[in-house]
C-alpha cells in the first residue's frame, strides 16, 4: 500500500466512477482499476461493488476512503509546513468565498493583498457555504471567507468584521423617501427572499422572524444581483448587505435603525493547517483595508 493507492481510492469515492476517477488521476483506467484490485488484496476486505453501469464503494470501502482522505490531508500538511517553515508567507493559497459577498469584497481586498504578499498565489473559488464547507473537510481549499457563527467541528473561525443589511426598494416605493425604518415597520410585510441553499437566506429568515416580517412566496432569487433587479423592476422588497449596495444604484437603499440586522464575516481554517502565520497575516491586513473603507464595523481580536 502506497500514497498513490490512496489517493486512487479516495478519486474513485469522489467520481463514483473507473474512467472519471483514471483521469482526475491522470492514469489510465485499467491501471487504476488493478491499482484498486490490488489495495483490496492488501487490505483482504472488498472495497468496491462493480456492475456493469456503476461503481459504488462498500461500507468498509466508504470508511476507508474516508480516513485515506484524512491520511493524504496530513500529508500534504506535512509538505506544506515544510515550505512554510522556509518562506510562511509564499506558495498557492485556496480561498474559498461565498456568492452573496465575493463580488462585492475581493474588488477591495485583493489589489492590495496581491502587492503586499507578492510571493502569494491567490486561488479563489466563489460557491455556497455548505461546498465550500465539503472542499475544507476535503482539503482543496486552505481558507474560506465565511459567515460565522459556523456550527462545523475541526475548524478555527476567526471574525473579520460586521455588516449590516440594509433595505432595498424600488424608487417609486412609499419607503424611498425615507432616511431610515424600523422593523415594526416592515411588520406583515412580504420580501423577496434568496433560494434554498444560500447563507443570506437563513440570515434573513431569521430577522424576519423575529421582525414578524414574511417571505414572498412569489419568486425565490438565485443570486443578489436577480434579487437587486426584480426590486428595481418594482416586483417587491428585500434585504442587501451593505457592500452590496456600493456600486449600483438601481434601487434605494434605506438603513435600519437599532438594532440593526447585521451578519458577521470571518476567516475560516481547519484547526490543522499548517499556515496559521499567513491567515493571521491576511486577517489583519483584511481588516485594516476594510477600516480604511468605513464600510463595514472591523471586529477586534
Amino acid at each position: 500500500m502506497n500514497i498513490r493507492d490512496l489517493q486512487y481510492l479516495v478519486a474513485l469515492a469522489d467520481h463514483g466512477h473507473f474512467g472519471k476517477a483514471a483521469d482526475a488521476s491522470f492514469v489510465s483506467q485499467p491501471a487504476l482499476s488493478i491499482q484498486i484490485k490490488k489495495l483490496e488484496e492488501v487490505l483482504g476486505i472488498k472495497l468496491v461493488e462493480r456492475t456493469s453501469k456503476s461503481v459504488h464503494l462498500t461500507d468498509n470501502g466508504t470508511l476507508i476512503a474516508e480516513r485515506a482522505r484524512q491520511i493524504l490531508n496530513q500529508v500534504d500538511e506535512l509538505r506544506e509546513i515544510a515550505k512554510s517553515a522556509q518562506d510562511p508567507l509564499s506558495g498557492e493559497v485556496r480561498i474559498g468565498i461565498f456568492p452573496t459577498i465575493a463580488p462585492y469584497l475581493l474588488p477591495h481586498i485583493m489589489p492590495s493583498l496581491s502587492k503586499t504578499f507578492p510571493r502569494i498565489f491567490f486561488h479563489l473559488v466563489e460557491d455556497k457555504t455548505e461546498v465550500l464547507i465539503d472542499k475544507l473537510k476535503k482539503g482543496t481549499l486552505h481558507a474560506a471567507i465565511l459567515a460565522l457563527p459556523l456550527s462545523e467541528p475541526g475548524f478555527n473561525s476567526q471574525p473579520l468584521f460586521e455588516e449590516e443589511f440594509v433595505l432595498a426598494v424600488p424608487h417609486s416605493h412609499q419607503f424611498a423617501k425615507f432616511k431610515s425604518v424600523k422593523a415594526a415597520d416592515l411588520a406583515e410585510k412580504s420580501l423577496l427572499l434568496l433560494d434554498e441553499g444560500h447563507c443570506m437566506r437563513d440570515q434573513a429568515l431569521d430577522y424576519c422572524h423575529k421582525s414578524r416580517i414574511v417571505e414572498s412566496q412569489n419568486f425565490r432569487a438565485t443570486s443578489l444581483e436577480t434579487l437587486r433587479h426584480m426590486v428595481a423592476s418594482g416586483a417587491g422588497i428585500t434585504l442587501m448587505p451593505r457592500l452590496s449596495t456600493e456600486t449600483c444604484n438601481a434601487a434605494t437603499y434605506i438603513t435600519f435603525e437599532s438594532p440593526k440586522p447585521t451578519r458577521t464575516i470571518g476567516l475560516v481554517t481547519r484547526t490543522s493547517s499548517s499556515k496559521n502565520i499567513l491567515f493571521h497575516a491576511l486577517q489583519e491586513h483584511i481588516k485594516n483595508i476594510m477600516a480604511k473603507k468605513k464600510l463595514v464595523k472591523i471586529i477586534a481580536a
